[in-house]
């Protein structure tokens, strides 16, 4: 990630051929559109390659694949807003209606304006853990790493979050 973040065109290359086979997958267990996931993808390595020099600074404790996954899970997200929205605005003409797949529309509705609002009061450090944990798909211990906080903290963090959601969603 170092000589990434110098602007060594060779390692991005070994960077993204290591580790675009990988992040593929991952995206298609959340996305069945194939064109999400290209766009996705493009995304997250344009964002490794300006971005690479925050990588290992300060407050970022994870790996670089970490690092790599929460940049995508991100971008995946996003893609789903814009779809969101996209689908609410009338088509133009019936063949350029895009109709979302089942898991694409429940993703969406996961991201809807009351989950936002009710992720938005929960205290940052419940935040980070649901994000890692629901929405990027990470492990208890992944999350643990990329956080930087033990493995019980994670739990205890996600079982308060999740008991705040629940209330504030009823």
């Amino acid at each position: 990630m170092r000589r990434v973040a110098r602007g060594d065109k060779r390692a991005f290359d070994e960077l993204y051929r290591r580790t675009a086979p990988w992040l593929e997958v991952r995206l298609r267990r959340r996305c069945t559109d194939p064109d999400v996931i290209a766009d996705v993808i493009q995304e997250t390595y344009l964002a490794v390659w300006r971005a690479a020099g925050s990588f290992g600074g300060g407050d970022h404790k994870g790996t670089a694949v970490g690092w790599l996954w929460t940049i995508a899970a991100h971008r995946l997200v996003d893609a789903f807003r814009r779809r969101a929205r996209q689908a609410q605005m009338p088509a133009v003409h019936p063949a350029d209606t895009v109709v979302p797949a089942a898991e694409d529309e429940v993703m969406a509705a996961r991201v809807g304006q009351e989950l936002e609002h009710a992720l938005a009061v929960l205290p940052p450090e419940m935040r980070a853990v649901l994000r890692a944990t629901v929405l990027d798909g990470f492990s208890v211990r992944e999350t643990s790493v990329l956080l930087g906080v033990p493995e019980n903290t994670v739990k205890s963090r996600v079982r308060r979050a999740r008991i705040a959601l629940r209330e504030a969603l009823s």
